[in-house]
């Protein structure tokens, strides 16, 4: 690959689509490194139920932005994309092939769209008042604030419905406006994987099963003995859910959070596939996003990469 290309692969998909397998066999073909997309697996000792790639997977090909955060540190998208931006140019200038493989739509169009976000302090009363609120709650107050950016916010993020909220009132301006997009930093090839519905519902049951035969619970208590409940990064699908069985009495039967757990995952990946259809991931006007590629195979995504490999640097 030439020195001076700032070409990078977009792997991007909805959880247990096969993201991670496939990245992984494209780097392997084309010198390549991966730099993760996901806003869970950046956190240390959150490994089964962020569904990690396992260690000998990762000492076949570079991993970057996992296991870089304690669980109670604070990690946002803004410092996401300034630690990823200078990983991604080390590997161009190493003559390697930059892999951006996740399911976190945001952190993926911060990159790619070199999104500038805006510099609000955090304020700290307003957040314990907002924290207390429920989801459906905050979504409510968010809406009122952005109509726009409330049409495509995830409104089962609490920690993401607290800072637009934030954004809003101490700005005095919708959340949305204030994200723009800077000049590119990257050529990017886009490469989604779309499955039909019934077998990533299929594929997220086996996934489930799977980490509760790893050991989940034993990785939930830990946490919650080193840590506590309150920590942005446990209000995750496959970590929230086990408050209620921990603490709640009669508790939920482990069969009972086994389902929860399933049916807030299938549930999130809709709504990732919606973030990923609109138009660069922002859209509010439904089109869909024409820059995406989507494949269902291996050897499509070969064929894209070799084709955008031959393209001469800015065309």
């Amino acid at each position: 690959m030439d020195i001076k290309s700032n070409k990078l692969i977009v792997i991007l998909g909805p959880t247990a689509s096969g993201k991670t397998d496939l990245a992984i066999k494209l780097a392997k073909k084309f010198s390549g490194e991966i730099v993760s997309a996901d806003s869970r697996q950046v956190y240390k000792e959150m490994d089964i139920g962020t569904a990690k790639p396992e260690k000998k997977e990762i000492k076949t090909v570079p991993h970057y932005l996992i296991d870089t955060e304690k669980p109670n540190q604070k990690f946002n998208v803004a410092l996401y994309k300034k630690i990823a931006i200078k990983i991604i140019k080390d590997i161009q200038r190493r003559r390697k092939l930059p892999f951006l493989v996740g399911g976190t739509g945001l952190y993926i169009k911060a990159i790619i769209d070199n999104i500038k976000f805006p510099n609000v302090l955090p304020k700290k009363s307003l957040r314990k008042i907002l924290e207390r609120k429920s989801e459906k709650e905050l979504f409510k107050i968010y809406k009122k604030l952005d109509p726009q950016g409330a049409k495509i916010i995830d409104r089962k993020n609490k920690r993401r419905l607290v800072r637009a909220i934030e954004v809003c009132k101490v700005t005095k301006k919708p959340f949305w406006q204030q994200r723009k997009k800077g000049g590119p930093i990257f050529s990017p090839l886009i490469i989604g994987i779309k499955l039909p519905k019934k077998e990533l519902k299929k594929r997220v049951k086996t996934r489930v099963e799977k980490m509760f035969k790893l050991g989940l619970e034993n990785e939930v208590k830990n946490l919650i003995k080193k840590y506590g409940w309150n920590i942005p990064s446990l209000q995750t699908i496959g970590y929230q859910e086990w408050k209620e069985y921990f603490t709640k009495k009669p508790a939920i039967t482990k069969k009972e959070l086994k389902e929860k757990i399933k049916l807030h995952t299938i549930q999130f990946t809709k709504r990732q596939m919606t973030w990923f259809s609109a138009r660069g991931g922002s859209a509010v006007s439904g089109k869909k996003n024409e820059r995406i590629r989507w494949v269902k195979n291996y050897r499509k995504a070969e064929k894209l990469i070799k084709k955008f490999l031959k393209k001469k640097r800015g065309r």
